[in-house]
């Protein structure tokens, strides 16, 4: 029975969100969040990296061994952690809520030299004695492969001798280079000391396994792969498994120092942040409450629940957040409405302006009208999401988890428990007075959309033109005025004092802020030192914050003064922007396969262009671009694909039903169309950004700038950008927002059984 059918499916709805908000309430009961550097502070670790036989530990060497450390760190399963190269040969390593300092310490220090060697016989020629696991003398020949050879390692439970062991897979040359290995020792008969293959680890025989009897003379093991046993447990498996991925360090390390570090930020800073988003997420309720009312009621419960699963996700993956990190977090939750304003504004047209009916019918429809906006908006933002956790590290792979987990709960939020509240609201009272459900009547917005032509692009490149001047003047400031680069990607400075008595570390923040640097990052890494770390400043900068630091502390005296290199090194930053552009191509191929080829081509165009002007507009007021900045611009790409989705897939939509219409009048009619959406959507995230940029800590006002930035501009490009260039490339090649096939959807039953 259909209304059997959809009774099920609201049953099922209901039983997968108990279930949901059930875990998320033991979660945020039982687990406590990982907090970073600049909330909580953490450890640091100075590493100084040592001639080798064959390396000379200078910059470049150094550089290269704090990338190496860098995949360790990830690896560790330490988010936004702080690495930087200090001097030539010294390297800095913050790691915030490390539980275990000490386990942190071997493994990041360790060189993990890995080699695979053949067993000689006693005495013989061109060999070395070495323990093997057992403390018994093995004879070992040269090295036939190394850990360069090795493309992954994994932990697991042996299941033959139980324990744990790390399989090791090959790549390219070396997996032959294997064979040839065990083929040679497979020529020893069984029990013979030389068929056995030694694996070393920083000169250390870690395993010597015999090979197998099976394996023929000559051929040796097949396959590209091998596994070490070594009666590891769990954890010594895992670090084994992590070293070998993380690869070797080109030169020796030594730990000369290990000591607890401060928040990067104060009480007060944090404080202010957290009031702000209170109050700019109370804008953004009250705003859906007004213009929506019961629904806008359901809709701030929605958020509500997205806010507690979304936080719950990030403590069971064990996230570390940090003040930007959370920021972001509560734009999200801002922008977590979208999807249920797309809903809301789809049901007003279905109640309205096309069919009337009940007003579960139309927010059935509404629903349905919705979804394909919806999941294509958020599997795109999935897709870079994925990219960016697989292909880059550092902070940027974090903030891959971060917006996975963010889209993950938004489509459980919108399509579960927003249709069920929904579902269970719009009945009795609500469906006999539907204007209560605030569902019922356009609202201003529509009305005036009503009065549009939407004919008004079909000029489209006078609009290419005025958007192409923008984008030269953003680009100039890039030129004249120069970017501003934060001390994440040149490097800066450090400097440590030793203060007579502990100090206050607020009022030192203040003073050297006072002084003329309020970008510093003032941090205790003592009882009673200070560290101050910034721009690179010369002599006299020096100065006037050793006199700041003195003027609060009574006493500075300076036990350090060394440069520092970028956190953000070269690795990272290559990785960041292949991942970003592999996650453009992703995108660009996905729209291209849901909608038309011309119209993903408009999306990238429309997003490159919001880069670009972002870019500009910071070049030209001299703002610092650093890594939070690098997260807001992430943030921006997302949403400014999202905002062209949705415009795309009400045309497709449009163009099904108006075949006959030019397209510059379809393009315009989407766009119309879905203007309350944008509208009320924008308004409800303007909120959140701007209590941030006016009531929140100064850290974060570039980052609320930026976004605020890319809010006007994302939705300014799809109209002024991506609509013209879509036109123009329909004209060039039609058929741009053409469906697969005719506009006659398919007959269904909505949750009341009828059929739409």
């Amino acid at each position: 029975m259909p209304r059997e059918t959809a009774r099920r499916g609201m049953t099922g709805r209901a039983v997968v969100s108990l279930v949901v908000l059930a875990a998320t309430v033991y979660l945020l009961l039982t687990t406590a969040p990982r907090l970073g550097l600049d909330l909580r502070g953490g450890t640091q670790i100075v590493l100084e990296t040592k001639d080798s036989p064959t390396v000379t530990a200078d910059a470049e060497t150094t550089d290269r061994t704090l990338e190496v450390l860098r995949r360790r760190v990830d690896a560790l399963g330490v988010a936004e952690p702080m690495l930087a190269r200090s001097g030539d040969n010294r390297i800095i390593v913050e790691l915030p809520g490390v539980r275990d300092p000490r386990e942190a310490v071997e493994v990041i220090g360790r060189t993990a030299q890995l080699s695979f060697h053949p067993v000689l016989a006693p005495g013989a020629a061109d060999s070395r004695v070495l323990d093997d696991e057992s403390g018994q003398p093995v004879t070992l020949g040269p090295a036939a492969l190394t850990g360069e050879g090795v493309d992954e390692a994994r932990s697991s439970v042996d299941s033959q001798g139980g324990g744990w062991l790390v399989s090791v897979d090959f790549k390219g040359d070396s997996g032959r280079a294997w064979e040839r290995l065990t083929g040679q020792a497979a020529c020893s008969p069984p029990g013979d000391p030389t068929r056995r293959v030694a694996i070393a680890l920083d000169d250390k025989v870690i395993s010597s396994p015999q090979v197998s009897p099976q394996v023929a003379c000559g051929v040796g093991i097949v396959g590209g792969s091998t596994q070490i046993t070594g009666r590891f447990s769990p954890a010594e498996a895992k670090d084994l498994a992590l070293l070998i991925n993380a690869g070797a360090l080109p030169t020796p390390v030594e730990i000369i120092e290990q000591r607890t570090v401060g928040p990067t930020l104060g009480a007060a800073a944090i404080d202010a942040s957290a009031r702000a988003a209170v109050i700019g997420l109370a804008l953004t309720a009250l705003f859906l409450l007004a213009v929506y009312r019961l629904a806008g009621l359901i809709a701030v419960g929605a958020l509500v629940a997205y806010a507690g699963v979304s936080y719950a996700a990030l403590l069971a993956v064990g996230a570390t957040l940090t003040l930007p990190g959370l920021a972001g977090f509560v734009l999200a939750i801002g922008m977590a409405v979208d999807a249920t304003v797309l809903v809301f504004e789809r049901a007003r047209e279905e109640h309205a302006v096309k069919r009337g009916g009940s007003l579960p019918r139309s927010v059935s429809r509404g629903f349905s009208g919705a979804l394909s906006a919806i999941v294509d908006s958020n599997v795109t933002t999935l897709l870079a999401a994925g990219l960016l956790f697989w292909l880059a590290s550092g902070p940027v792979r974090g903030f891959g988890v971060t917006l996975s987990i963010g889209v993950v709960v938004a489509l459980f939020i919108s399509l579960v428990l927003t249709r069920l509240l929904l579902h269970l609201t719009m009945r009795g009272v609500v469906a006999r007075k539907p204007r209560l459900s605030g569902l019922t009547h356009e609202g201003r917005v529509r009305q005036w959309v009503n009065r549009r032509d939407p004919e008004f692009l079909g000029k489209p490149k006078r609009w290419l033109m005025v958007a192409g001047a923008v984008v030269i003047a953003a680009i100039a400031g890039l030129f004249v005025a120069g970017p501003n680069l934060g001390v994440e990607f040149t490097g800066g400075r450090v400097v440590e004092y030793s203060t007579s008595a502990p100090a206050d570390v607020e009022r030192v923040r203040d003073a050297v802020s006072d002084a003329g640097f309020p970008r510093a990052v003032v941090q205790t890494s003592g009882e009673k030192d200070i560290s101050v770390r910034t721009e690179p400043i010369d002599e006299d900068a020096t100065e006037r914050i050793r006199t700041a630091v003195a003027g609060v502390a009574g006493d500075a005296t300076e036990i350090r003064d060394e440069k520092i290199g970028p956190s953000l090194g070269a690795e990272l930053r290559t990785k960041a922007v292949i991942a970003l552009g592999l996650a453009v191509l992703a995108q660009l191929i996905y729209l291209a396969v849901r909608f038309d080829w011309r119209l993903g081509l408009a999306t990238v165009a429309a997003l490159a262009q919001d880069v670009l002007i972002i870019l500009g507009i910071f070049a030209w007021l001299g703002k610092s671009m650093d890594g939070v900045f690098l997260a807001a611009l992430l943030t921006v790409i997302g949403y400014s694909v999202n905002d062209s989705v949705v415009v795309f897939d009400r045309v497709r939509e449009v163009r099904g039903q108006r075949r006959k219409e030019p397209f510059s009048r379809v393009v315009g009619t989407a766009v119309l169309q879905t203007l309350p959406r944008t509208i009320n959507t924008g308004i409800g995230v303007l909120f959140v950004l701007g209590a941030l940029l006016f009531l929140g800590d100064g850290s974060l006002a570039d980052f609320a700038l930026a976004l605020l930035l890319g809010l006007v501009a994302g939705t300014v490009s799809t109209v002024a950008t991506a609509g013209p260039v879509a036109i123009l490339l329909d004209k060039r090649w039609p058929g741009a927002g053409r469906p697969a096939r005719k506009a006659n959807p398919a007959r269904r039953r909505d949750d009341n059984g009828a059929v739409v």
